[in-house]
């Protein structure tokens, strides 16, 4: 597996009280059904429109969690033309690495490593949503003094929203803490077998 390191530079939780609000704080206790205290923490949740099953069916929560990247969050700041940069917490996401300059395309499977011990893995990108670009363009101006509209940040923000996933492994997750992430990539007899078929 590839491995890339990087740096974990905001954490945020978010309580059931905060809407779409995350706030920053200094740590993270992740154990098996996602961040103690945060709302997403469970091991199953409630499909809404556009899940992969009907609305309303209860799945497996694969949602424990959500990052971004320093990186990813310039990009949208500088196609939105924002007058302020944007943060982690602003776009309601658990983690923000540094030194992950195309996070949101880490594939399923992705495993990132932390010195506590923890690990979390990747499940899959975190589209932009219609709701999130509402709340932006209440708190945000551009530079150019154009409004802003809820489509801004799902354009924007297009496969660089960041990703969600679940916790592998228990642990805390601190401001500050190196991250090794190992790529995933599927095992040699895999591509050996689809390659003879």
């Amino acid at each position: 597996m590839k491995k890339i390191v990087g740096k974990l530079v905001a954490v945020n939780l978010g309580k059931e009280t905060d809407g779409l609000a995350k706030s920053p704080t200094n740590y993270l206790h992740a154990e098996l059904d996602g961040f103690v205290g945060d709302r997403h923490r469970s091991i199953q949740r409630q499909c809404w429109q556009g899940d992969k099953q009907a609305k309303g069916s209860i799945r497996r929560n694969e949602r424990q969690w959500s990052a971004t990247s320093i990186e990813e969050l310039a990009e949208i700041t500088e196609k939105m033309d924002l007058s302020q940069p944007l943060t982690a917490d602003k776009v309601s996401v658990n983690l923000c690495f540094e030194g992950i300059p195309k996070l949101s395309l880490l594939p399923k499977g992705s495993i990132l490593k932390f010195s506590s011990g923890a690990e979390l893995m990747v499940e899959e990108y975190n589209p932009p949503c219609v709701e999130m670009g509402e709340k932006l363009a209440e708190i945000f101006s551009t530079n150019s003094g154009k409004d802003l509209v809820a489509t801004d940040f799902t354009k924007a923000a297009a496969f660089s929203r960041g990703l969600v996933g679940v916790v592998e492994v228990a642990g805390k997750l601190s401001v500050g803490d190196q991250v090794s992430v190992s790529v995933y990539q599927p095992p040699l007899w895999i591509a050996k077998m689809q390659s003879e078929s």
